[in-house]
């Protein structure tokens, strides 16, 4: 059940520091990603749907095994100190190779040691939490607000570091691009500095498997009863859709030319991903929220918002390619996010036991951020190549699925009020 206690300040400002951080390193690189190698390395749409699968593919073993240490062997703070330590040394050299090999096998590396750390920040603050449902938001907002600070941080490097001056437009986003290659060292030194946190700082997490072990097979039964067989299944697709907006909302949206322009860039910077901190901002908001919206709106009321913002978003990118309409189209970011994402972790950290809470965010993260993240950047990229540019194909794509999604939502996912921890 629920603990009355308050939240104690130096461990909010302990766990909030590792969400700022960890999602800082993901936000500094991952909107890049597809443009530096297809623009700058000269990869093809084919060749980096290839990267994404053997990538994702890396992550799908690695996230579960991740987990079951966790759960039976090792802190999960000294856990997520090695995988970072990895991931520092692996994710700096994606701005060196050069080559589609050795980029496939720093990408499948990286998978390996990075996506594990998702579930494992996450159950490492919910063994903290004397609340789930009033705490986690307090904690998991300082997230986007570290993806905002290297978004923007990186856009304005881009601009001032890598954007020269009376050059033709061609020259400019070439130079632009090749700088994008900083974002991976700056992911590297954040992988560093949330080493060093683990290591001093953040709270003691020994394996609760000790007192009660729980195999693997436990955690995945659980995802073969209600709710979580809807909420996997519904999150499997939507995520394959999610790839359309990591991977190419940048290049959109460094097309997207208007008048205020130059205003905007004076703020968040060139390439489109410090544009994209609009949605971040939203995720700020929307989680800050969430404290209050988990204990009156049912799980599903939750999931169905998230649905309608992924729907609006693709939909206005795809129809309505508008700045009037596309700006505001960013702040449902957060909508998507807290809607889907979010009250995914939620509900299966309460639809678990605490023996396995580890390795069901690692199963829930496995097909979240590696299955579907495998199959979903495949499909994103060619469709890609086939649309060539047309971004009206290519969005109408995820908002066709997301309604069907919606609809599957509506039948299946049985209408309940929140849950209670399990115990």
């Amino acid at each position: 059940m629920a603990d009355a206690r308050p939240l104690d300040l130096g461990l909010r400002a302990r766990l909030s520091a590792m969400m700022f951080i960890q999602y800082a390193i993901w936000g500094s690189w991952v909107p890049l990603f597809f443009p530096f190698l297809t623009e700058h390395r000269g990869l093809t749409h084919h060749q980096v749907g290839l990267l994404f699968v053997v990538g994702s593919f890396g992550a799908f073993f690695t996230t579960f095994f991740f987990g079951q240490v966790a759960d039976r062997w090792i802190n999960a703070e000294r856990l997520l100190a090695v995988l970072h330590l990895a991931a520092a040394f692996v994710v700096w050299q994606l701005a060196r190779v050069e080559t589609f090999t050795t980029v496939a096998i720093t990408c499948v590396l990286y998978s390996m040691v990075s996506t594990p750390t998702l579930p494992l920040t996450n159950a490492l603050a919910f063994a903290h939490l004397p609340d789930r449902d009033r705490d986690f938001g307090k904690i998991r907002v300082w997230g986007p607000v570290g993806s905002i600070a290297a978004g923007i941080s990186v856009g304005q490097w881009l601009l001032h570091r890598h954007t020269p001056i009376a050059d033709t437009a061609a020259a400019v986003r070439a130079a632009q691009v090749a700088g994008m290659g900083d974002a991976f060292r700056l992911a590297g030194i954040l992988s560093v500095v949330l080493v060093i946190l683990a290591l001093t700082i953040l709270p003691v997490t020994p394996p609760r498997g000790s007192q009660k072990k729980g195999s693997p097979g436990q955690a995945l039964q659980y995802f073969g009863r209600q709710p979580l067989r809807t909420l996997l299944l519904i999150v499997f697709i939507v995520a394959c859709m999610q790839p359309f907006y990591t991977f190419h909302a940048a290049g959109f949206l460094s097309r997207l030319q208007h008048p205020w322009t130059p205003k905007i860039n004076a703020v968040f910077g060139v390439g489109g991903i410090g544009l994209m901190a609009l949605g971040h901002l939203s995720e700020i908001v929307v989680i800050a929220l969430m404290p209050l919206l988990a204990k009156r709106l049912p799980r599903k009321t939750l999931l169905m918002i998230g649905l309608l913002a992924f729907i609006a978003r693709f939909g206005v990118f795809a129809y309505w390619p508008s700045p009037v309409a596309v700006l505001p189209a960013l702040l449902l970011q957060g909508l998507c996010f807290g809607g889907l994402y979010f009250t995914g972790f939620m509900i299966v950290d309460e639809e678990t036991s605490p023996e396995t809470r580890a390795s069901a965010q690692g199963v829930f993260s496995i097909v979240a951020f590696g299955i579907a993240v495998l199959v979903g950047n495949y499909f994103a990229a060619r469709m890609a190549q086939i649309a060539q540019g047309n971004y009206t194909f290519l969005y109408a794509i995820p908002f066709a699925v997301c309604v069907a999604c919606l609809v599957l939502l509506v039948a299946l996912y049985p209408g309940k009020r929140p849950a209670a921890p399990a115990s």
